[in-house]
């Protein structure tokens, strides 16, 4: 990593500090209730740690992904619950293993990140390794997205996103579409499809 580019990812981590977890996960874990027992996570594309911080509050055990090494130098010097049990690992989201005995995926608005080749790839991984009662969170984007045409991204309009989640009860699927901002004070065209679903 170049040092411009390890200031970048610093800034926009120090703007997003403070952000709660995201919405999405915190539905899917209140669908849990007390977390199974050995209850594991994995929270692809974690970020500095807002949400993988939650999981681990609540009792799960976490395997926190990201492809910036930044991200969880970040994640490890937050203020973590006292005996939290967190395996960070530094790799893109479609070359991490999913670890056996997971319950739970998260990916906030992370794996649209990939070519729609390995988001399609990943997201059969998610499918094979969650069991019955396993939950995924996170976002998907639209194919209104004012990112859409970058490359190695992917976007999915409403009923191909219910197809992939066949198989699946929604327990949250909300599209959203709206004009705002980047966090890192872009302006931006949203769509976006926030989901817990939970496999049968």
């Amino acid at each position: 990593m170049t040092e411009d580019k390890s200031a970048g990812w610093a800034t926009y981590y120090e703007t997003l500090r403070e952000r709660p977890p995201r919405r999405t996960l915190l539905t899917a874990l209140d669908r849990f209730g007390p977390p199974p027992a050995d209850a594991r996570a994995i929270d692809l594309g974690c970020g500095d740690g807002r949400d993988a911080v939650e999981m681990l509050r609540r009792g799960w055990k976490v395997v926190a992904v990201d492809a910036e090494p930044e991200a969880l130098r970040r994640l490890q010097a937050r203020p973590l619950p006292t005996g939290s049990d967190v395996t960070p690992i530094v790799a893109r989201l479609e070359d991490v293993p999913l670890p056996i005995g997971l319950s739970l995926v998260n990916s906030s608005f992370a794996l649209p990140l990939c070519a729609p080749e390995a988001f399609r790839a990943v997201w059969d991984r998610i499918r094979e390794a969650l069991p019955p009662g396993g939950r995924f969170s996170g976002q998907w984007y639209g194919p209104r997205d004012s990112w859409v045409g970058r490359p190695g991204m992917t976007f999915v309009g409403r009923d191909e996103a219910l197809a992939l989640l066949d198989g699946f009860e929604l327990e949250m699927f909300e599209e959203e579409e709206a004009d705002g901002t980047t966090p890192r004070g872009n302006a931006k065209h949203w769509h976006i499809f926030h989901i817990v679903a939970r496999k049968f």
